[in-house]
């Protein structure tokens, strides 16, 4: 019998990224809501929901220790981009405490395991960084080494093996036994064609005779022996695929981008489900009745099942089948369309499909255009929705930030609120904005491959001039067409040039929550404490509120609103300002912020810098709030006014980076990493800025001297990325700059491991 559905698990606000179903009665989800839920079974085809933790961030993955005599319950672990793994009961509610908080990773955790006899849970996250972590003593046991970018699958394989999928497209794996010091290094290492996203075991005995499968971004499943040999591909998926289960009869089961879950029997798909929704991110299995869960970006966990006596009611089901055919399908994913060549609907009578999930489009008598999939198991075509022009094929141009694009798309890269803003235009190279987008949103860039599959799937089908010739070249000028994209066989060789940098570069990213919370209870300390002078009044604090849907929508502010936030930033005690400094770094893309003098006539640089530095004696100098301060002086570029400011007090900007940098007296903050970027970034701006105006030779090497200090020692690659930027760009339009800096450049090409650092590297030397 084929999977039906079975439930609807709604109350889920936001995206359900991941979902467990470790028995047949229990159900957990986590989602971008930021909450775990619990959803206990009612009857055989419904399910009551309970809230087991809230937190302000979006939660990732999910995972299970079954009930012991310690847990009698069991233990829900979840993880996500708060960088801590929780652990309590499945029966515990928000107010709750923990019984345990895991810390240790660096950045988002995107993936857990438990071990088979749930002795111990391994993590995976963005910091690069596999862990393993021992039940009851909670604490990290082991570090597995030697993954170089971000751990998107783990799989605890047995009580001595774990298993890593990496975006460094290499499976790993682990013997625990044989660790030094905490330290694993692999035991052996299988290298994929693509990014590995997913992992799974295979029982023994598996049909195929594989021991594990793995999910990788070019949409296909690969069975490999643990020895390293591949015995099947799996192809069928049409786009990312972002897990994996398998079930109690062997059967393999993904789901992914393309909307679909599809089952598989030994290396053929024999069902897709299709789902109303973008993204099917995870899939889970049970144990005990071979029902599987799903989770997908419309916020519904689906449960479906080959069972007649757990199947929805006839409602239910009919519901499910009208929202996933009146869902739309945009032109790319059918891999383009010439709607002359498409048959009528007299083709779903008189043609069979080749395979299960195989896709057909059929116009219709009106002329529209439709998507039908074919059921091997039902032997027919089965309607999954209207297929629609890509967006931006209208033509219509929307503005962003004063310019028009012909598309700007939301992003949830980091789960800002709002969410990031990607602007392109169909004459752009895709790489030059999809470096831009991760440059002014203080992205790794590690994600560049990512924002660019994200472009080309989204803008198909639009076209202008030359720009959808299958022949056009897309040069990557962070150095990654050295790595393999689709469609690179018939491309030439683009010559590689990222200099100079021509565009300003703004650093906005950031949480709108955590500021206004701050500003909120510092001001309502300051009031408990009679502290009027300083305090906001009622009055202030509401205009303050109304200030963050101007912010957000990048609409204009009030006077008196820029007002309260420069006082929050200058006259409340150290370090308390800093909410106000995070504030104002949105603000100085204003032009009323760079025209803003105070009753002393201090403009908005020297309000900042004095704020960021004024420390009460006996303090130590919050590197946050320099942070802040660089980053008002970098986004104060945004605005026409701001430019002139910055011309005008181009020797004051330099001054203040060069007290950071230590010029002059200890450093500040010469190790953090905000420091670092937000420093450069702004040299970038300051050497755009000295390329269109007339920079005395001294501010060039003062300038140089800055970016020596930072190249010389740092191993961070995109503050070494960034600081090359500025140097090439002052390099590249004057050449009476003093040849010291070279063996600085030498040095940052010889000890980087990273290709576009290479790269740009090789392009100053050449200058």
């Amino acid at each position: 019998m084929a999977f039906q559905l079975s439930a609807q698990l709604i109350g889920h606000e936001s995206d359900v990224r991941d979902a467990i179903f470790p028995s047949s009665s229990l159900i957990l989800t986590a989602s971008r809501d930021g909450t775990v839920r619990r959803w206990q079974r009612t009857s055989d085809s419904a399910f009551e929901a309970f809230l087991v933790s809230q937190g302000s961030e979006y939660v990732n993955s999910v995972t299970y220790i079954p009930p012991s005599v310690r847990y009698p319950n069991g233990l829900a672990i979840s993880g996500g981009k708060d960088t801590i793994i929780d652990v309590r009961s499945p029966k515990a509610t928000p107010e709750n405490n923990a019984e345990r908080m895991l810390i240790g990773h660096g950045h988002n955790i995107c993936t857990l395991d438990v071990s088979p006899k749930g002795t111990y849970v391994v993590s995976g996250g963005w910091d690069c960084q596999a862990r393993v972590w021992k039940v009851e003593k909670w604490e990290t046991e082991f570090m597995l080494q030697e993954h170089e970018l971000s751990v998107w699958a783990v799989l605890a394989y047995d009580q001595n093996t774990v298993i890593t999928g990496c975006a460094d497209k290499k499976i790993r794996i682990f013997d625990l036994r044989n660790s030094v010091a905490g330290d694993v290094r692999p035991a052996s290492t299988i290298h994929t064609p693509d990014i590995v996203r997913a992992l799974c075991r295979l029982p023994s005995g598996h049909p195929t005779g594989a021991e594990i499968a793995c999910a990788c971004s070019d949409g296909v499943i690969r069975l490999y022996k643990l020895d390293g040999t591949m015995i099947s591909e799996l192809i069928g998926h049409d786009s990312y695929i972002y897990s994996l289960a398998i079930l109690p009869s062997g059967e393999i089961v993904s789901s992914g981008e393309d909307r679909t879950v599809k089952i598989w029997s030994g290396s053929s798909c024999i069902q897709t489900i299709t789902h109303p929704a973008i993204s099917v991110w995870s899939v889970a299995a049970c144990a005990e009745t071979g029902d599987i869960v799903t989770a997908a970006s419309d916020n519904v966990a689906r449960v479906f099942t080959r069972s007649p006596e757990r199947l929805a009611d006839a409602e239910t089901l009919r519901e499910f089948k009208e929202a996933v055919s009146n869902s739309s399908i945009p032109q790319k994913p059918m891999g383009g369309i010439n709607k002359e060549k498409v048959p009528g609907t007299e083709f779903l009578t008189t043609k069979m499909g080749q395979k299960d999930g195989q896709v057909q489009v059929i116009k219709h008598d009106d002329g529209s255009l439709a998507a039908y999939t074919w059921s091997m198991m039902l032997q027919k075509w089965e309607h999954v929705g209207a297929v629609v022009d890509s967006a931006g094929s209208s033509g219509r141009k929307q503005e962003y930030n004063g310019q028009q694009y012909d598309f700007v798309f939301d992003v949830d890269i980091d789960d800002s609120k709002p969410p990031l803003k990607l602007p392109f235009n169909l004459s752009q190279n895709v790489f030059e904005a999809a470096r831009k987008f991760l440059e002014d949103n203080e992205l790794p860039i590690t994600y560049l491959d990512n924002v660019v599959k994200f472009l080309e799937t989204n803008t198909q089908g639009a076209t202008i001039g030359e720009a959808a010739d299958s022949s056009s070249s897309h040069p990557d000028p962070m150095g990654s067409d050295a790595r393999y994209h689709p469609g690179d066989e018939n491309r030439p060789s683009p010559a590689q040039k990222t200099l100079p940098q021509t565009d300003y570069i703004a650093l906005l990213n950031g949480k709108f929550d955590n500021i206004f919370n701050k500003i909120h209870t510092v001001n309502k300390n300051l009031v408990s404490a009679g502290n009027k002078e300083f305090a906001l009044n009622p009055a202030e604090e509401q205009v303050l509120s109304e200030l963050r849907p101007c912010i957000e929508g990048n609409t204009p502010i009030q006077a008196t609103s820029l007002e309260i936030v420069i006082k929050v930033a200058s006259r409340w005690n150290y370090p308390d300002v800093l909410p106000g400094l995070d504030l104002l770094r949105y603000l100085v893309r204003y032009p009323e912020t760079a025209l803003y003098k105070d009753s002393e006539t201090r403009n908005i640089i020297d309000l900042v810098i004095s704020s960021s530095l004024n420390v009460p004696s006996g303090q130590e100098i919050n590197v946050n709030c320099i942070v802040m301060a660089i980053r008002c002086l970098s986004n104060l570029f945004m605005s026409a006014e701001g430019v002139s400011l910055m011309t005008d007090q181009f020797t004051k900007a330099l001054e203040f980076l060069e007290k950071v940098a230590g010029i002059s007296g200890t450093a500040i903050g010469a190790s953090n990493r905000h420091v670092q970027i937000a420093s450069t970034t702004t040299l970038i701006n300051l050497a755009v800025l000295g390329a269109k105006t007339e920079v005395s030779l001294d501010v060039r090497r003062r300038m140089v001297n800055i970016l020596g200090i930072i190249l010389k020692d740092n191993t961070d690659s995109e503050v070494l990325y960034r600081g090359l930027v500025a140097l090439g760009t002052m390099v590249s339009h004057k050449t009476d700059i003093a040849q010291d800096w070279r063996p600085w450049v030498k040095s940052v090409v010889e000890r980087c491991d990273e290709a576009r650092v290479k790269n740009l590297g090789r392009e100053c030397l050449n200058l």
